[in-house]
Order: structure tokens, then C-alpha cells, then sequence
């Protein structure tokens, strides 16, 4: 809201002295800022009053040489009534080298503003004051500073207001917050609930194929086939969702990838009655849907959100993925019990229908294209740069000359390498080595999921903040990783020596939780180097995250089968330290692409 300063320019007889008369001068700037200088030689009187008027009048006298500047900050709220007011007149006052420092602001919440209204229109002695034209509700406070001068004098009575006073009242036009609530955070927390159901829709099957098995007589090696033929479409779509993403835009990309995997959650039921070979293609099909949410949310997101508040936005995001994952593990078996295990897939299924409504109204690929935004958000959001036209053709030789890149290909293999094994092979661990019947190992199963939720939007948390206090954003990157990195390694060392059960799930839960902090490392570096191609990059690295994760588990049931457990954690140890030499060598949190 912008508040006006009105001033009179008319001259006043000096009720206390001869009939000399004095011209006020006044000038006001668009930060709402108001200088008055009377002429030298006059005793002055001020009146502040909780409308939105600052007015100086002066009466001569030729003694006293004083300059003085006066200025007021309001932030207090405005009665309906310019009868209720904060007024001091200092009148009889000797002053001696005297200065009055005011400054006149607005609100930067309040949106209205106030038309000057002409002087003309009222006279020197009305007592009535004119009816508020404008009703905003606005902050005041008053500040004056008084330096090197004396003043005595008493208080103004009410009936000395003077008539020029104009009341500015309230307004009942207030905007629920629902709708003050920053579109940007609207677009994050639409991300969030798609991952929470892009894991809800994919670890329903994990529950579901015990039933399912048994109905259908597969034997272990036809499970372990259904259970990967999701990879084959999520590695189809890493690099494609990124590229689709950049040049057509996120909104685009992420409401058609949610679309599609709901459809095919609700289809897996039939095509699995069908036979074998029909629910692999849909799995796969599911596979394509889900493995465009990332590189499109990445891409959204990059455009919304500014850099001070990239860590935390991810974080929450990615967060939505753990969540699932606790919702999808707790939730599948009691639908299984009651309705039968194709119920699973018909409930997650649906819910995509309703994310989809909101995501259609709420959501836009960036800020331009919001005809709602603010303009306040939008300065915010793009902090002084421009937005650019989308992505019509890959550089993927400048993008693959980069070190900064490959250091994300690089870590993301290492980190998945890790992250996989532990949460895939974690109940066999519980049930073989620390003796868990299967109800406690599925127990269990939920604490990394729900430790990583938490530490992810902590570390998001902490990495915002450092950036807001000036540590560079290659420091943060760098050091946020290294805790992703070296805290798992410790952890997961120190899982080989524990001899109690309590122990090792403390561990395990703490390797976890570490773990997340590369939310705010890793995943947050695609937006940094590379803002116009976030899509692409985080299809590049999470297409090396995902062959790790393949690789990873498929090693480790080799591992076991020549060695132990020990040779398991260390080699994911040993990959953790190459991932954290490799990230603080040569990743930066610059801009590295244009």
C-alpha cells in the first residue's frame, strides 16, 4: 500500500506573535517519504494522528534560527474514527539547534492506496472530519528521533484537531489466507502429493504379490521378473522426461506422467488376470509414467522456486516419496485383508484423479505463465534476472564436456549404489542376521522411510539457512553431501560391529537418515548449473542412480552368496568415499549452463 503525505501549502498568521507569515515547502518521493523545511526563525507545532496524515503547521517568530525536519513511520492499525488518534502539539517551545527525523512508510503487506484529497475543499476552522474514502487495514508506528535540541510544551487536546485531518478506515475486502498462501509453496506442496503417490502406487505391489503369487501359482524367479519389468520403463524415461519437460514445460510433462501411472495401477488387476505377459507390459507401462515425475518436477520447480529456498522445497518434495512409501507399506495389507488384494491398486489408483484436478487449476510450467501471481512473488521468484523461452534443442556436447556434470552422474551412481541395497535387501538382513520374524522385519521396514522424511527437510532446513547468511552455494552443496556420503559410510561401518539387535537398527536407521541430507547436495545441484536444462540433468543422473540401483541388488545377492554381509557394507563404503572425493573435487554450485 502506498500512504500519502498531505501537506498545506497555505500560509498561517502566528496567533502568538506579529502577522509575519512563513510558506511551508513540501515534497514527497515514491517510498512514501516526506521532507518539510519551514522557514528558518519559527517556533513550530506537530500533530500526528493514526490516520495516514502528517501535518506540520508553523508560526513566525523572528527570534530562534532553527531548521527542522520532521518525519513519522506508521505501523499501527487505523481506527474507523479519526476521533481516536495520537496527538501532541508542542507549542511555547524554545529551541535550541534543534533536528526532527521522521521517515513515512507503508506496509509492505497492505495493497490499497490513498488519493490526496485537495485542500481547496475545506476550510481553515471545520472541526467535523471528512468520512474515510479508503478502507485498508494497514500497520502504523510512529517514530521520531530528537537529537541535540530541548523542547517543552503540553499535550493537544481533541477539540484542537484541526479540520484538515483525513480518517482512512478499514476495509472488510480481505483475501482468505488460503489465497495469500504463496503460489510458489502452492506448486511445491502439488509435487509433494504426486511423489507420495508415484511411491504409494509403486510399493503397493511389493504387498500385493504375496496374493497374488499364490492365486496365480508363480514361482520366486517369476516375482523377481514382475518386480523389474518396472525398470524397464522407468530407465526409458529419465532422459525422454527431461527433455520433454525442458522444451514443453513441467506442468506438461508431470500431469501426463501421473495420468499415465495411475491408469496403469488401476489396469494392473485385469492385465494380470489376462496372464503373465500382459502385466509385464503394464508394469513397464507404470515404469514409463513414473519415471518422468522427477526430471519434470526438477524442471517445475527451477522455475519457481528462488535459490534461498531451493534446499527446502526439494527436501519436502522428495520427502513425499518416503512418506508413500510408510503410507503404501501401512495401509496395502489392511485393504488386502478386507476387500482383497486388486482393491489396492483401485484405491492408490483413483487418488491420481483428484491430484490431477487441483494440479490443472492451481499449477503453471512457470511464473509467466500464472495470471495470478503477484507481482511481489514474481520479484521475489526471479530476483532480478528474466525468465527465458523453453528449451528447443539439447547441447548435449556442451552438457557432457562439463565436470560439474559428470560429478552428479558420478555421485548419483554412488549414492544409489548404497541407498538401494539398504532398502531392498534391509528385511533380509533383519530376518537372517538379527533373527526378526517377517512381521517385525516389515515393522521395521518403516523406520528408515520415516527417519529420511524428517532428516531430508532438516538438512533442507539448514542448507537455506546457510545460504541466506552468505555461505556460498558450492560450500553448501559440498557440505551437505559429504554428510549424504560419509554418514552412511560411518554408519554402515559400524553396522559390522554391533552384536545387538537394538543396535543395528540404530544404525541402520541413522545410515538412513544421513542419507537424506543429499536432498540438499546432489539433487539440489541439477537447478544450480543448470537451471534451463534441470530436466535433462537429473534424467542423466538419476538414469546412473537407477543402473546402480539394478546393478547394486543384483551384486549383492552374488556377494552373499560367496562372502558375507561385511563384504556387502563395504563395498558400498568404499563407493561413498569415491563419491565424496569426486563431489568436493569437482562439483559447483555456479551456473555452469546457460
Amino acid at each position: 500500500m502506498a500512504m500519502g503525505a498531505v501537506l498545506s501549502s497555505r500560509t498561517f498568521a502566528s496567533p502568538l506573535s506579529s502577522a509575519k507569515q512563513h510558506e511551508m515547502r513540501y515534497s514527497t518521493s515514491p517510498q512514501n517519504k516526506c521532507t518539510c523545511s519551514p522557514a528558518p526563525g519559527d517556533k513550530f507545532s506537530r500533530l500526528i494522528t493514526r490516520s495516514n496524515l502528517f501535518l506540520v503547521r508553523n508560526y513566525s517568530r523572528s527570534t530562534a534560527m532553527a531548521t527542522p525536519r520532521l518525519s513519522g513511520q506508521f505501523q499501527q492499525p487505523v481506527l474507523d474514527s479519526c476521533r481516536d488518534y495520537l496527538s501532541t502539539r508542542l507549542y511555547n517551545a524554545s529551541l535550541r539547534r534543534w533536528r526532527v527525523e521522521c521517515v513515512v512508510s507503508s506496509d509492505p503487506i497492505s495493497t490499497g492506496w490513498v488519493k490526496p484529497r485537495r485542500w481547496d475543499n475545506f476550510t481553515a476552522r471545520e472541526s467535523a472530519c471528512v468520512h474515510p474514502e479508503y478502507r485498508i487495514p494497514i500497520r502504523t508506528r510512529a517514530d521520531c528521533k530528537a537529537e541535540q535540541y530541548e523542547i517543552t510544551g503540553s499535550p493537544l487536546s481533541p477539540s484542537d484537531v484541526p479540520a484538515e485531518a483525513l480518517a482512512i478506515g478499514d476495509t472488510n475486502d480481505i483475501s482468505p489466507w488460503w489465497q495469500q498462501f504463496p503460489k510458489r509453496w502452492t506448486v511445491v506442496l502439488l509435487c509433494f502429493f504426486a511423489f507420495l503417490l508415484c511411491n504409494m502406487d509403486r510399493v503397493n505391489m511389493s504387498i500385493a504379490i504375496l496374493p497374488m503369487s499364490s492365486e496365480f501359482g508363480w514361482n520366486p524367479a517369476t516375482v523377481g521378473l514382475i518386480q523389474s519389468s518396472f525398470f524397464w520403463g522407468y530407465l526409458l524415461t529419465q532422459i525422454l522426461g527431461g527433455i520433454w519437460a525442458d522444451r514443453f514445460g513441467g506442468k506438461t510433462v508431470l500431469g501426463f506422467g501421473v495420468v499415465w501411472w495411475s491408469i496403469a495401477t488401476i489396469l494392473t488387476p485385469i492385465a494380470a488376470k489376462i496372464g503373465l505377459p500382459c502385466l509385464l507390459v503394464m508394469r513397464a507401462f507404470m515404469g514409463i509414467g513414473e519415471g518422468v515425475a522427477m526430471p519434470a518436477m526438477n524442471n517445475i520447480l527451477s522455475k519457481w522456486v528462488p535459490v534461498s529456498e531451493r534446499s527446502r522445497s526439494l527436501s519436502l518434495v522428495y520427502s513425499g516419496m518416503y512418506l508413500g512409501s510408510v503410507t503404501g507399506l501401512a495401509f496395502s495389507p489392511l485393504l488386502i485383508s478386507k476387500f482383497g488384494w486388486p482393491s489396492v491398486f483401485y484405491a492408490f489408483g483413483s487418488l491420481g484423479s483428484i491430484w490431477i484436478a487441483l494440479w490443472q487449476r492451481k499449477a503453471h510450467s512457470s511464473p509467466s505463465e500464472d495470471p495470478e501471481l503477484s507481482k511481489a512473488e514474481r520479484r521475489h521468484i526471479l530476483g532480478g534476472s528474466t525468465i527465458k523461452e523453453p528449451v528447443t534443442s539439447i547441447p548435449w556436447k556442451l552438457i557432457l564436456s562439463k565436470a560439474p556434470v559428470w560429478a552428479l552422474i558420478i555421485s548419483h551412481f554412488c549414492h544409489n549404489w548404497g541407498t538401494f541395497i539398504l532398502l531392498t535387501w534391509m528385511p533380509t538382513y533383519y530376518n537372517q542376521v538379527l533373527k526378526f520374524n517377517l512381521t517385525e522385519s516389515g515393522l521395521l521396514c518403516v523406520l528408515p522411510w520415516l527417519t529420511m522424511a524428517v532428516f531430508a527437510n532438516i538438512g533442507g532446513w539448514i542448507a537455506d539457512t546457510l545460504v541466506e547468511r552468505g555461505v556460498s552455494i558450492t560450500n553448501v552443496r559440498k557440505i551437505m553431501q559429504s554428510i549424504g556420503f560419509l554418514g552412511p559410510a560411518l554408519f554402515l561401518t559400524l553396522l559390522s560391529k554391533v552384536r545387538t539387535p537394538a543396535m543395528a537398527v540404530l544404525c541402520m536407521a541413522c545410515s538412513q537418515g544421513t542419507d537424506s541430507f543429499s536432498q540438499s547436495g546432489l539433487y539440489s545441484n541439477h537447478q544450480d548449473i543448470g537451471p534451463r536444462y534441470a530436466g535433462v540433468l537429473l534424467g542423466l543422473s538419476n538414469t546412473a542412480g537407477v543402473l546402480a540401483g539394478v546393478f547394486g541388488t543384483a551384486a549383492t545377492g552374488y556377494i552373499l552368496q560367496k562372502g558375507s554381509w561385511d563384504s556387502v557394507f563395504k563395498v558400498a563404503v568404499v563407493l561413498y568415499i569415491v563419491g565424496t572425493v569426486v563431489w568436493n573435487v569437482f562439483s559447483t554450485g555456479e551456473k555452469v549452463l546457460e
